[in-house]
């Protein structure tokens, strides 16, 4: 690959940028770097690497998906200490990943990019950061995920409140939460791991519930040093374990998406978890959901319910009027004085690249064409964007197993576009519009009906205007790693840079266009 070498771009030249330096970012990169590929740069916004498990780390951070499935495949951890590991092993575990393919050197910490805009000359992405120093890069990688941007509610009155306020993301350790009267608004994923340590400490608590979520007994359990002396000695037994798992949450697929009737099942398996752990009759009807199973995010506690049958708990299910400057006003009139509030509201799922920050061809600005939702081909590349490839893009995510799995299928059909490119003597491929619009109609249609859209909740997979899921992968994750196994280099418009460019994927680039095989798409 040629490079400019002469002058401040030789040096800011690289032909693979990554944005985030999370399970895709770190993924990516050992993955060029095992290819023997070093022209790689992450632009990391934070001071550590990590991802949203550095970002995250409120009291009782954890995974909700077992530990030996949480992890590369191709880097098994036999350290974890408990079947669904803690935050502060997951970072550990990340940086551990970091050091020993030595991938620190080509990470930006403190450097967010500001814009990334796609140069149509000379087929580069032109790169700005906080600090105003400008990057060239061939091929973009968003590592970003869709679960990174904290969101707030749309509630009168949030910038009166003169107590302590933050967000379960930015969550504030220095602060004693010891005999303070604490409001949680929210009561997601993140809430129902971090409330449990809140009302320890809290003289009073006050949760406030939109709607309850549908909640299983977590399995969980410490990995005793005997078992972690067997994985480190016999590596073999700990995949086999792994391989176990996941086709136990791979099976899942089938009450959510084959046979529904399965589900009642769980439901009553999860009424039952409400009755043995809350004693309350009044407090049982309002954790009970009003909606199907599986509708929104199930999630796993042994410790929640507990923790809200304690007398210093108050679940509040009246709606939020407004926020005061000492408190929070219901729809029936009350007052509550607080003196902290603790927002577990969840993050931008549906509006999940912010505005200005990447424009494509003739100046597209992805969040502006992302208004009606986030929609790609197969989760990764984006029709007028060329070169940009998502990991954890639109309708990857899952409601059954680990999202790891999909991020190291995307990283492969990555590695194969830029393998591709360079076979071909290319400098840019494209998807066609047409093709991802057919993609998306058929991903759509098999989401249309499924517990998720029609389930009788409003849940942060759906876009809130135009009702679209935007988040979920609707079928078995094996069937996404086939697709993505290999770039299908027939969905794509593909060309050259002009003469003048002299940063693309071959040393002597032409302007001719690369002779790929149209199909119709």
């Amino acid at each position: 690959m040629a490079q400019q070498q002469h002058g401040t771009i030789a040096t800011r030249h690289t032909q693979v940028a990554i944005i985030g330096s999370g399970f895709s970012g770190l993924g990516m990169a050992i993955r060029l770097k095992g290819e023997g590929r070093h022209s790689f740069r992450i632009f990391e916004k934070d001071d550590g690497i990590g991802g949203t498990w550095r970002q995250n780390h409120y009291p009782g951070c954890a995974c909700d998906v077992q530990s030996h499935v949480y992890s590369y495949s191709f880097e098994p951890n036999p350290e974890w200490t408990r079947m669904f590991a803690p935050q502060e092993e997951i970072r550990q575990y990340l940086e551990h990943c970091a050091d020993k393919y030595r991938i620190r050197p080509h990470i930006h910490l403190n450097t967010p990019l500001t814009e990334a805009k796609w140069d149509e000359s000379r087929a580069l992405w032109q790169l700005k950061d906080n600090h105003g120093r400008d990057f060239t890069a061939s091929v973009l990688v968003s590592g970003m995920g869709a679960l990174s941007i904290p969101a707030y509610p749309d509630i009168p009155g949030t910038d009166r409140f003169q107590g302590k306020a933050f967000h379960s993301q930015d969550w504030d350790h220095d602060y004693d939460l010891t005999g303070k009267r604490v409001a949680v608004i929210g009561t997601g994923a993140s809430a129902i791991q971090f409330v449990p340590e809140v009302q320890k400490e809290a003289g009073q608590l006050y949760l406030f519930q939109r709607s309850a979520p549908w909640i299983m007994p977590k399995p969980d359990r410490e990995i005793s040093e005997k078992e972690r002396g067997i994985f480190r000695r016999l590596p073999m037994v700990q995949q086999l374990e792994r391989k176990a798992l996941y086709w136990m949450l791979e099976s899942r697929v089938v009450p959510m998406l084959i046979n529904p009737k399965l589900l009642k099942a769980a439901r009553h398996m999860a009424k039952s978890h409400i009755r043995r752990q809350i004693s309350d009759p009044e407090l049982q009807r309002k954790v009970t959901p009003d909606y199907e199973f599986g509708c929104k995010r199930v999630l796993m506690s042994n410790n929640y319910y507990p923790a809200l049958d304690q007398p210093n708990v108050d679940v509040v299910t009246d709606g939020i009027q407004e926020i005061t400057e000492t408190g929070i006003v219901t729809t029936d009139g009350q007052h509550r004085e607080i003196d902290v509030l603790i927002y577990g509201t969840g993050f931008k799922s549906t509006d999940p690249v912010p505005k200005g920050l990447i424009k494509g061809r003739n100046g597209q600005d992805l969040n502006e064409l992302w208004q009606d939702g986030p929609e790609a081909y197969k989760g990764a590349a984006i029709s007028g964007f060329p070169n940009l490839f998502m990991v954890m893009g639109p309708n990857t995510g899952l409601g059954h197993n680990s999202m790891v799995y999909m991020i190291e299928s995307q990283i492969q059909y990555v590695m194969d576009a830029i393998r591709t490119m360079e076979e071909k003597d290319i400098d840019w491929v494209d998807v066609k519009h047409r093709t991802q619009r057919q993609y998306n109609q058929r991903l759509q249609g098999r989401l249309d009906g499924s517990i998720w859209n029609d389930g009788g909740c409003t849940s942060w997979y759906i876009h809130p205007e135009t009702g679209k899921n935007v988040a979920l992968w609707p079928d078995f994750t094996f069937r996404f790693s086939r697709q993505t196994r290999q770039f299908d280099a027939a969905a794509y418009h593909a060309g050259t840079a002009g003469e003048q460019a002299g940063t693309g994927f071959h040393d002597q680039v032409s302007s001719t266009k690369a002779n790929l095989e149209e199909q119709p798409a």
